[in-house]
This record gives C-alpha cells, sequence and structure tokens, in this order.
C-alpha cells in the first residue's frame, strides 16, 4: 500500500510539471511521513548514493564540454561536417547528423548537443529552405548519439551503479553510437530527396582537409579519454581533469576563442548543471532506497520472470518498460531508481550488465525525443519556433530507425562487446 502511495505521489508531481528531482525528494518525504520514519535518512541515503569518487568525474566532464564549446568548437566541427555532406541532397541535414556525432565525443549529453548544435543547424537549415519541422526532428534525434558515444555522463552513472568499469562501457558505445548516427542518416536523405530540398556545391579535398585540421583537435580529446583510460594511465576522475587542461589550451592557445575573463561564467554555469545533476542522483538515491525496503526489486522480476523466462520476450519487455518511463522521467533518474532494479533480471536471462548498460541507456535517451518530457524535443523545437506536435509528426521515421538500433544492441551482444573484449 505504502508503495503504492510513493508511486503514485511521485507520478502527480511529474504531471503537474514539479522538476524530477523534487517529485523524487517530496514522495520520498511523503512515504517517510506516513511510515513514520526519522527524516535523518533523507541526508544519510543523499549522501550514500553522492559517496562515490567515481562521480566526481561529472563536474570535469561538464566543465570540459562547455570549455571546448566556448572555444570555438562547435563552429569548426558544423563546418567540417557540412564539407563532407554539404554537396549532397539534404546535405545541411546530414551535417547536423555529422555534428552530433562529432559533438557527441565532447559533451557527453544530449541536452548540450541539441542546444549547441541546434542553434546554429536549426536557423541555417530553415534559410535554406528546409521545413522548421524537419529542422528541428533532426536536431533532437541526432542528439541522442551524444549520452552514448564517449565520454557519457549516462555510462558514468551505470558504472557507478554496477561496478563496472567505465571504460569498458564508454567502448561498448562507441559502435552502437556510429551506427545510431549513420542510421539516422538514412531517414535525413530519403526524405530531403523526396521534398527536393536543396544541395551545395562540393567542396574541394584541400578545403575538406583544413576543416578537418581545424576541428581535430577538438575531436582528439576522445582519443585521449579513451586511450588514457584504458591503457591505466589515469582514472575516469583523473580522465575528466585532464580534460579541462586540454581544453582550456586548446581553447585558449590553439584555437584563441576563448576568453579567459568569460571562464568564471562557464564555470559557475557547469556548477549549476552538476548540481542539478548531483541533487538527482542523491534524491533518486533515496527513492531507490525505499524501492528496495518495499521489496519492489523482487516484485519487478518475479513477475517478467513470471510473464515468461524465455529471454527474447524478457528482453523485448524490459525494453517496452524502458521506453514507457524514457517517455516522462528524467534519464539519470531513471538509471538511478531502476538499473539496480532490472540488471538481475537481465542476468538471469543471460545479458552481460555491460551489454545491458548501454541498451537501458539507449533506451532511456530516446525518451529524451518524446513527449511529454522530451527535453531535446521541447529545446529543438523552442529553437525552430515550431509546435511540439509538428516536430513529433516529423520524428517518427527517426525514432523508427532508434528502435532498430535498440533491437540491435539488446540482441546482438557483439554489437557492445565486441571493442571491450579487445582491451581484455
Amino acid at each position: 500500500m505504502m508503495a503504492l502511495v510513493l508511486f503514485l505521489s511521485f507520478l502527480v508531481l511529474i504531471f503537474i510539471g514539479v522538476p524530477v528531482a523534487f517529485s523524487l525528494g517530496l514522495s520520498s518525504l511523503l512515504y517517510l511521513f506516513l511510515n513514520d520514519m526519522s527524516f535523518s535518512i533523507i541526508p544519510q541515503r543523499m549522501f550514500g548514493g553522492l559517496n562515490s569518487f567515481v562521480l566526481l568525474c561529472i563536474p570535469g566532464f561538464i566543465l570540459a564540454g562547455n570549455l571546448m564549446n566556448a572555444g570555438g568548437i562547435t563552429d569548426r566541427i558544423i563546418q567540417f561536417a557540412n564539407n563532407c555532406f554539404g554537396h549532397i541532397r539534404g546535405g545541411l541535414g546530414l551535417a547536423n547528423v555529422g555534428s552530433s556525432m562529432g559533438f557527441a565525443g565532447i559533451s557527453g549529453t544530449a541536452l548540450a548537443d541539441t542546444a549547441s548544435i541546434g542553434a546554429v543547424m536549426i536557423p541555417a537549415m530553415k534559410k535554406e529552405g528546409y521545413g522548421a519541422g524537419f529542422s528541428a526532428a533532426v536536431t533532437a534525434s541526432s542528439s541522442t548519439v551524444g549520452p552514448i558515444i564517449p565520454p557519457s555522463l549516462p555510462m558514468i552513472i551505470v558504472g557507478t551503479l554496477a561496478s563496472v568499469s567505465i571504460g569498458d562501457l564508454f567502448l561498448a558505445g562507441a559502435l552502437p553510437g556510429i551506427l545510431l548516427g549513420l542510421g539516422l542518416m538514412i531517414p535525413t536523405y530519403i526524405i530531403s530527396v523526396k521534398r527536393n530540398y536543396p544541395k551545395g556545391e562540393r567542396k574541394s579535398f584541400k578545403e575538406i582537409t583544413n576543416s578537418f585540421l581545424g576541428a581535430f583537435w577538438a575531436l582528439f580529446m576522445t582519443v585521449i579519454i579513451l586511450v588514457g583510460i584504458l591503457g591505466g594511465f589515469f582514472t575516469p576522475t583523473e580522465a575528466s581533469i585532464i580534460a579541462v587542461l586540454y581544453a582550456l589550451v586548446i581553447g585558449i592557445f590553439v584555437y584563441k576563442e576563448l576568453p579567459i575573463k568569460k571562464i568564471p561564467e562557464i564555470m559557475l554555469s557547469s556548477m549549476t548543471s552538476t548540481a542539478s545533476i548531483m541533487l538527482l542522483v542523491g534524491f533518486a538515491n533515496l527513492f531507490g532506497w525505499i524501492m528496495v525496503s518495499e521489496q519492489i526489486p523482487q516484485l519487478v522480476a518475479s513477475t517478467i520472470l513470471g510473464i515468461s523466462s524465455n529471454p527474447i520476450v524478457v528482453i523485448i519487455l524490459i525494453n517496452v518498460l524502458l521506453l514507457f518511463v524514457g517517455t516522462f522521467m528524467e534519464t539519470i533518474a531513471a538509471l538511478v531508481i531502476l538499473f539496480p532494479v532490472l540488471l538481475p533480471v537481465a542476468m538471469e536471462v543471460g545479458m552481460d550488465p555491460v551489454q545491458f548498460g548501454v541498451m537501458m541507456v539507449l533506451n532511456l535517451v530516446i525518451g529524451l525525443t518524446t513527449p511529454p518530457v522530451g527535453v531535446c524535443l521541447f529545446v529543438a523545437s523552442q529553437i525552430g519556433k515550431v509546435s511540439i506536435g509538428k516536430t513529433t509528426k516529423e520524428l517518427l521515421p527517426f525514432l523508427g530507425v532508434s528502435l532498430v538500433i535498440l533491437l540491435l544492441v539488446s540482441f546482438v551482444p557483439q554489437i557492445t562487446l565486441y571493442l571491450p573484449s579487445l582491451f581484455k
């Protein structure tokens, strides 16, 4: 009965517009009050969820991404992608997706991708004659590549929850992220040809090479992070600090577009983003502790396995559940609450924790582009000055591609486990 009160109060708060973090905290507070439990549990459980050395890399990667973005990285990545794809029909749309793939190795978050790439590409696409809804849909859908291609903030959360190597999770997300990006180019091209969207002039090899060299130092940050972590040169937390120092050097001395006077403002913005994530993790950990005390994980596991013990059916059921959750719950909160609940079920049917982690992250980031709480959908629509409904309609082909990639990740283990296996 109390578990039902917990979930109902949480859902009501979500649907009346209370932020997810506070919805988790308030519903947990109500549960403790109704059960006459000490409120001292709140700081204890929140601290317990945050007391992890690995989580220290989150502010580092956020700051590094913001520094690189302020240092001119977005324009260079877009220029390189546009030089590669601009001569193809719908080239700006393809460049939009390609830019997101490049930017994914910097930001690690879908929202940052949508805001940064979208602010440049959506107005440019509209100016060239692309539909506003289509431009917003391409931007929102391609931004989901951000949390899959390393470095990835959700993957860091997964590694913390499951005590799995962050390096393995980063590597495991590389191929699915590339497949997702390439897959999203297919409907972009087909729709562009069907609607006769414009194409630009073919760039010379020299122009493409110069634009690549311009973006090289930014893209190289991903290589440094992966090689450093997998080679044992530094931990993920140390990697995030190295990324910050690297971003400062590139922005100030190489690109020379990062004003030193702007750094305090960037740090303040990064601290704000970090604080919101940490608050979310803390409240989600409290909510998750209540779920464990109510034996919800055992109930979910027995319910799913009670329906079928067939691995294919179980994995499909988990995917359906996560797709539903992703439509209204923020990615990190859903991970903290549901990953410990669903991991034993996935392992029961033979799924590797690394594969399941990537599958769950991909599942939940798809929800970032779907109503009612799809933040990337809202941001892209706002930039494009187009209604949510119109963008959602244009998103359907892209969602179809995302679901195909999700099925491949779910049922073809080699897609996620091949690269990590090379470094064992």
